[in-house]
Order: structure tokens, then sequence, then C-alpha cells
């Protein structure tokens, strides 16, 4: 019994410094999150983009919108990516074999009339059935193709794009005015840059007008309230931290933007899939370095681009299994990275940490809060330990949650009412003490899943933004 029990204390000994391992490299992405946050907004007082966007340095940009039964909110989303502040772009909308109404909808709308221009097919993807232009809006091309999912959607508008920079974006979301402009000053400031994120941010509960949100509220429901917790840790301190360590490893596919020319030569999106965008991202990383080319990927925490997210279990579940299977199937697919100084901090130090710090996350700390409960039971350990695991595996959670709330309201503030900062602060507490391990137990079956080689895309349920 005495072996079993020393057994025991060493596990429980490993996964308590497990806890404190992954909690103090979130504390310090919090600090590095606010510094960087704070530079960008003192340079951004200094760079003037009105009279520099007036002039012929920016590069032009093909927005792709790849759209599957978007009926809800296709109208006002492209609206919204027409209303851009920027002189020199296009809308490519790839309607991804959609079964409603989205189609049929973009050609009433926006008088659009079939349009026989040159394919190229620089990447593969399924049949484009016809191409849509608009002698109305002249900034607007539709894709109509058959389904081949969200990767082959995107290649498809790839191919199609005129301009030399692509931004992705959520045929179910709406861009700032402003966004775009925002992401393309890193493309001036450093010409080697390939890639940049930005914000993504909840519309549930928003207000419109003109078909932009106009009061930033927050969502009525409570799996809305505890995703807008989520996203700010995962924007404002998960990725502006990797940015500044320069081993950003994932620019959400809501919204990006990506030089067209680097997007080609990696071979553009993968069919075989389901987390697309955070493979992409690593493969960049990979055929740069390979190659021996400069280059840089970054992300910005100015620009917003607003989406709907489920507010109802199920499908909350399945987004979540989904999101965990892409994360397992992009570092599986590039394991040779992994753990190898020639890859820079992305090989030697992100991909590591994603191994870890959130793909086996859920194994350890599920099996954690069951070991350190048996061991008590059986006396392995004391009271006192089990206080300190809950202290390091709940308590310093519920620090990096509140501190991403305090974060956006020391640098963006968007939220104009103290009393949902305070409400977003206590969604923050609450939300480690059930819900976390509930989206655990999802990211376990998500693992599970992708162990038995499921691919499935499952089903979003949305009402629509921006009407």
């Amino acid at each position: 019994m005495s072996i079993v029990s020393s057994i025991l204390v060493a596990i429980n000994v490993l996964v308590l410094v497990y806890f404190l391992s992954i909690n103090v490299i979130y504390l310090f992405l919090i600090g590095a999150s606010y510094l960087h946050i704070r530079k960008f907004k003192d340079v951004d007082r200094i760079f003037k983009m009105t009279g520099v966007y007036s002039t012929n340095l920016y590069k032009p940009v093909s927005i792709i919108a790849p759209a599957f039964n978007e009926e809800q909110s296709i109208i006002a989303s492209v609206n919204a990516l027409l209303n851009m502040k920027y002189s020199n772009f296009e809308v490519v909308v790839v309607n991804d074999g959609s079964k409603d109404q989205t189609l049929q909808l973009l050609i009433d709308h926006f008088q659009l009339k079939p349009d026989n221009r040159y394919r190229p097919r620089f990447l593969q993807h399924k049949p484009i059935r016809q191409i849509y232009s608009s002698p109305r809006y002249p900034t607007l091309v539709v894709v109509d193709k058959e389904n081949g999912r969200k990767a082959d959607a995107l290649n498809a508008g790839i191919n199609i794009a005129s301009k030399e920079l692509i931004c992705t974006v959520d045929a179910d979301s709406i861009l700032e005015p402003d966004a775009i402009i925002k992401l393309l000053r890193v493309f001036m400031e450093d010409e080697t840059t390939i890639a940049v994120g930005g914000v993504v941010r909840l519309a549930n509960g928003c207000t419109y007008k003109h078909r932009m949100v106009d009061k930033v509220l927050l969502p009525k429901t409570f799996l809305g309230r505890i995703q807008a917790v989520e996203y700010l840790r995962a924007f404002l301190f998960g990725r502006v931290g990797w940015d500044y360590l320069n081993a950003l490893l994932v620019i959400s596919g809501a919204f990006g933007v990506f030089d067209r020319k680097a997007l080609i030569n990696a071979g553009g999106y993968l069919h075989d899939t389901v987390g697309e965008d955070m493979e992409l991202v690593v493969r960049l990383h990979k055929y740069h370095r390979d190659n021996n080319i400069p280059y840089r990927i970054r992300f910005i925490s100015e620009p917003v681009c607003w989406t709907e997210v489920p507010e109802d279990f199920k499908t909350l579940a399945g987004q979540r299994n989904r999101w965990h299977r892409g994360l397992a199937d992009s570092l599986y697919r590039h394991r040779d990275m992994m753990f190898r100084p020639s890859y820079g901090k992305v090989g030697s130090f992100a991909m590591p940490f994603f191994l870890f710090g959130e793909l086996l996350a859920p194994v350890i700390e599920l099996s954690g809060f069951i070991l350190v409960v048996f061991s008590w039971w059986f006396g392995a350990v004391n009271i006192w330990f089990a206080i300190l695991f809950m202290l390091f595996a709940v308590v310093l959670g519920m620090v990096l949650s509140v501190s991403a709330v305090l974060l956006e309201e020391m640098t963006t503030k968007r939220y104009d009412r103290p009393l949902d900062v305070i409400i977003l602060a206590l969604y923050a507490l609450f939300e480690n003490l059930g819900y976390r391990q509930i989206h655990a137990w999802w990211r376990l079956r998500g693992l599970y899943d992708f162990i038995r080689g499921n691919k499935e895309w499952g089903v979003m349920l949305r009402k629509g933004v921006g009407k």
C-alpha cells in the first residue's frame, strides 16, 4: 500500500507542477500582451493612417467570404464588406453549394449577372458552376461552386481573386469599416509580413445601425457571456502574447489577411482537415523556414471582426470538439517541427506548449481532479495538498480570466457600460467552477474523435447578425 501511496503522491505532484507551469506561462503572456498593446497604441497615435492611405503605398486587397447556408446574414455581411474604408479592394463571395436561399438572395439584392472571366487553377477545388458580377457594385464578385467545405471554398476564392493581398472573413461576420486599414499598416511597416490576424468579438447582444455594430453590449445568455470572457482571453493575451514572442500559430479563419503569393506557394488551404486556419499558419512557418525566406506572421489587437457564437450547449459542444480536432490534426501533421530549434520559437516553444498546454490539457485537468479526490479519500495526500491543488488548478484560472477582462478595460475599452465590465468579471470567476470542466470534457471528446479519424464539420445554428 505504501508503494501505491508513493506513486499517487508522485503523480499528484507532477500534475500540480503542470498546473503551476502552465499558469505561470499564461501570466507572462498577460504581461507581455499589456506592454505590446500599449506600445502599439502609442505608435498608432503618431502614425496617422489617413494621409498614408490616400497615397499608393498600400497594397490592394481581395476580401474572400466563403458562404454555406448563410441566408440569415449574408446580405448584411456583404454590405458591411462593401462599405470598407478603403479605396482598392474587391469582395469575393464564394457560395459553397448552399442548399438554402443564399445565392438567390445575393443575385436579387446585388443585381448579379453571369461573368465569363478567366478561372485560373493555382489551387485545387471543387468545380465552379458560375461566376457573377454586378454592374451596380463593381467591387463585388460572387462565385457559385459545388460544396467542398470551407477550405475548398477559400482556395476557389484565392484563384479568382485579383489583388495582391487576401483577406479571409466568415460570411456571417461583420468587419468594422477601418479593420482592414489597421491590418494593412503591418504590411507597410515590414515588407516581409506574409500574414496578420485581427480580433474576433461577439456580435451576440449588440445593436446595429445601417448593418454595422452600433452599440457593444453583452450577450443576454449564460453561454454567450462565458464565451465573451473566453474570446477576450484567447485574443487579448493569448494571441497578442504569442505575437510578442514572434511565435503565432493561429490566425482565426473568421478574420485574417495573407500575402496571396505566399498562400499559393505554400499550397493553399488543406481540404481534409477541420482546422484549416491553424494548419495553414503552421505550414506557412514551415515553408518559409525550410526555404530560408524571411517572413513575419503577426497579430494586431485593434481591428475587429464581429461574429455570432452559438448559445446552446449542443452546438457549442460540437464547435469546441471540432476546434480540438483541428488542433490535434495541425500538431500531428507538422510533428517534425516539434522541439526543433531550426524552426525558431515556433518549433522550440510554441508547438510544445500547444501540445502540453492545449491539446493534452483536458486529459491532464480532468484526470488530475479525479486523482486528487481519489488520493485524498484513500489518505495518499492530505487536505492541505488538496487545497493547494485547487488553488493552482482553479484559483489561478480565475485570476487569468479576470485579468483578461481587466486587460480589455485598460486597453481597448469596447464595453462602455461599467456594469458590463463588472458582469464580465463575475463570469470570469464562475467560468472556472463547472463550465471549464464541461469544456474540458468537450475537448477530450474531440481528442478521442480525432484518434478515431472523425473529420465531420458539424452544424452551426445561427440567428443572423446585422439585421
